[in-house]
């Protein structure tokens, strides 16, 4: 049995909210191969990947992937079957989106991919947040970066008012699956307590990497366990505004 990284108290399922298929709607309309409309930015209906981009309304720069079946998300137990598609993977790759829409390069510490728990999302169909990383989040990740390495541990700073763990994984590209990496640790009932970023690393000694950082659903300190919390749709940091940036607070 994995041991809990939190306290094992019993959390209940998050109630859907209202239009919770809205972006299963969009995949119907925008992204079926027979009538693919421009909306739908990237479309793999391979048997290994089965995956769409879509532009997110929320910023400028962010952009969402989804699997092309119905998946409701972190919880669903389809994502950790033996040969499931790595949509962690491709989302980094759909980082160039990103990139394209801030023109200008998109350094490898500040690219972020987000997965909220069915606590701290409005949509029941699984879809990563591929955006900017915030500024004062990237600076702590790196601050702690050289103390990481491939167990899970707490990081000794909360990010934004929240406990985070985080693991570190070396590599240019997402060879492992991080879902399958938490869920190793917390066990498939657990996973839907949980919220799950994935942020680029640039470690002197190790050179390129990720830094994996997973924070549980929390009712006695408000956190819902919305990873996306991290992420900062404005890019201030790099864009330079203070003014977008506090927009995002």
């Amino acid at each position: 049995m994995p041991a809990c990284l939190a306290a094992c108290t019993s959390i209940a399922p998050a109630p859907p909210p209202a239009a919770s298929d809205a972006l299963w709607r969009v995949i119907e309309r925008d992204c079926r191969p027979a009538d693919r409309q421009p909306g739908c930015l990237l479309l793999d209906e391979s048997a290994r990947h089965r995956h769409v981009l879509v532009k997110d309304h929320h910023g400028a720069y962010q952009y969402l992937l989804m699997p092309l079946d119905k998946i409701s998300g972190i919880e669903s137990a389809a994502l950790y079957q033996p040969g499931s598609p790595n949509y962690f993977a491709a989302a980094w790759q759909a980082r160039r989106f990103t990139e394209q829409a801030l023109g200008r390069p998109l350094p490898r510490r500040f690219a972020s991919l987000a997965l909220n728990s069915p606590h701290g999302r409005s949509q029941h169909q699984l879809h990563i947040h591929v955006d900017c990383l915030r500024g004062e989040v990237a600076e702590g990740v790196a601050a702690q970066l050289a103390g990481l390495d491939s167990q899970w541990r707490p990081l000794p700073t909360r990010l934004r008012d929240h406990a985070y763990q985080a693991l570190y994984l070396p590599g240019e590209q997402l060879t492992a699956n991080p879902l399958h990496l938490l869920e190793q640790r917390v066990g498939l009932a657990a996973m839907g307590e949980w919220s799950l970023l994935v942020a680029g690393a640039e470690d002197a000694d190790r050179g390129p990497g990720f830094v994996l950082l997973a924070t549980r659903v929390d009712p006695e300190s408000g956190n819902e366990a919305s990873a996306e919390e991290l992420q900062d749709h404005a890019c201030a940091a790099l864009n330079g505004s203070a003014q977008a940036l506090e927009r995002e607070r």
